[in-house]
């Protein structure tokens, strides 16, 4: 118990991030959830008929790195809670801030089908048609959920706990289960392992931003396997199952081009801060967008479903397609906002709308804005748990 406890201790962050650099993470958080909303725009508008939208360059742009940079992101956020607190705990406190928000947007996702478009027969039938929203919409929260419980086990064994996360990264990865969203989950929890590790200062995390000719060898590398990438490179379709010499090569593709792609997008993220970043804008998808995006990823889920029940746009030009892609894009991001508003008073409800006892949010100022409070232990208990990286909002995100 004492080497655990002395394990615990030597693992935790080294340094605490200046607001600068959380507000560096919140605004490549920003993006990547709005890089998410754009991703299912292209899949539901653009190309709506059909699969085309693999064969599409833009989809393939975002969708080499964004999940995989989001989960890496949240294993580096998360070090600090994951390691401060007990397993039972950690379990308890992710299950609050992310199963139990995404409970009621399934729920309000099943009731819309249920009252406006179809009515299964049976209990059995009603109960697996939620099940199915539950699982398959908003895979990448469970995602999140399983790579913070299970490095949080690893890493009360003992002093070799990081190499046990380390070692359960390609394990996870090479188990053949593919059902469900089991793959997905084997897909992106390396990432997470990776950013844990960042947090740890075992991982060199600023090695590209000193040694410029790491950074070339990436762009290389990304860039061959953005021509390289296909259909079957997609863990959608290859199911991270490794059957063959051609399957275990788009598997590996996949996994060098995520990683090669989410370290370079990382690092233009970072240099489109450090340039824009006391710009309106930049700032603007620091503080309103990327402190939400949980949020966000929830409406937008609910939204995208119901979008897949409206017949629409089969006619459609790709002028208007694109009109519509942008209004619907918009009207995702202002709705998460105007909702966050309505319910920030409203105490529990709060909690089962986005995850949180809410806090008094910070203005892009840094000042705490009027008419929000929250007690003065679960500040406390926020700013503790939060690091390396601190949300000032106590808002869960996906990146957290």
């Amino acid at each position: 118990m004492l080497e655990s406890t002395t394990t615990l201790k030597m693992m935790r962050p080294r340094t605490q991030e200046s607001s600068s650099r959380n507000l560096r993470l919140d605004f490549a958080k920003g993006v990547l959830i709005l890089l998410v909303i754009i991703g299912h725009l292209l899949q539901s508008i653009i190309h709506r008929e059909g699969d085309s939208f693999w064969a599409s360059p833009y989809f393939k742009s975002i969708y080499m790195f964004h999940m995989p940079l989001f989960m890496g992101i949240s294993g580096y956020l998360s070090s600090g809670a994951v390691l401060r607190r007990s397993f039972i705990h950690s379990a308890s406190d992710r299950a609050r801030q992310l199963l139990l928000p995404m409970l009621f947007w399934c729920g309000l996702i099943w009731a819309v089908k249920f009252f406006f478009v179809s009515h299964p027969s049976s209990f059995t039938a009603n109960l697996l048609d939620f099940w199915k929203e539950l699982i398959g919409t908003y895979w990448f929260i469970w995602a999140a959920f399983f790579s913070s419980l299970l490095v949080r086990l690893l890493a009360s064994f003992n002093r070799f706990s990081i190499w046990i996360i380390a070692a359960s990264a390609i394990v996870v990865a090479s188990v053949p289960v593919t059902v469900s969203i089991i793959p997905l989950v084997r897909y992106t929890y390396p990432f997470f392992c990776l950013g844990f590790l960042f947090a740890q200062g075992i991982a060199p995390a600023g090695v590209i931003l000193r040694h410029k000719s790491a950074l070339m060898v990436l762009l290389l590398v990304t860039f061959l396997c953005f021509l390289a990438w296909g259909k079957e490179t997609y863990a959608y379709n290859n199911l991270v199952l490794i059957r063959g010499a051609h399957s275990a090569e788009q598997v590996l593709l996949m996994f060098i081009g995520s990683a090669a792609a989410s370290a370079v997008a990382m690092q233009f993220i970072s240099l489109c801060w450090r340039v824009g970043g006391s710009v309106r804008i930049p700032r603007f998808v620091a503080v309103e967008i990327g402190q939400s995006t949980l949020l966000i990823y929830l409406v937008q889920g609910a939204v995208f479903r119901a979008v897949d029940l409206i017949q629409f746009g089969e006619h459609w030009d790709l002028s208007t397609r694109v009109a519509g892609a942008s209004v619907l894009g918009v009207a995702i991001v202002v709705l998460a906002t105007l909702i966050r508003r309505i319910v920030r008073d409203l105490g529990c409800a709060f909690g089962v709308v986005v995850g949180a006892h809410h806090a008094r949010p910070l203005s892009q100022s840094g000042r705490a804005r009027p008419g929000a409070g929250c007690t003065a232990a679960s500040t406390r208990e926020t700013a503790a748990d939060s690091q390396p990286n601190r949300n000032p909002r106590n808002i869960p995100t996906v990146g957290e």
